[in-house]
């Protein structure tokens, strides 16, 4: 039931490109030889609790951005309650010329 509700907020980055378009390696740290991340490329995806992260990824984000990777670090657990989607139930409008007296 907890699934249900539930989410994994991941964030997906992109690499930085220098003027040329090469990929820019960090020098320094843990990520040395690895590609630097474009901030201002960087989104985030909601993918439900009861769905393996790894194929969400495959199929909805590396067909329109092969060069992006899952920033894992950066991953949170949410939970939402839409109420509309499980509550509410459609009731259609009045018709209309009977609101209008001719």
């Amino acid at each position: 039931m907890n699934t249900d509700f539930g989410y994994r907020t991941i964030t997906v980055e992109r690499p930085l490109r220098d003027e040329n378009g090469q990929i820019v390696l960090a020098t320094k740290g843990k990520q040395k030889g690895q590609p630097q991340p474009d901030t201002s490329l960087r989104d985030t995806e909601n993918v439900p609790l009861n769905e393996d992260i790894e194929d969400y990824f495959k199929r909805e984000v590396l067909p329109h951005v092969p060069d992006a990777w899952i920033d894992h670090d950066k991953t949170k657990v949410g939970y939402e309650i839409p109420f509309n989607r499980h509550f509410y139930v459609f009731e259609p409008p009045r018709p209309w010329l009977k609101l209008m007296r001719i």
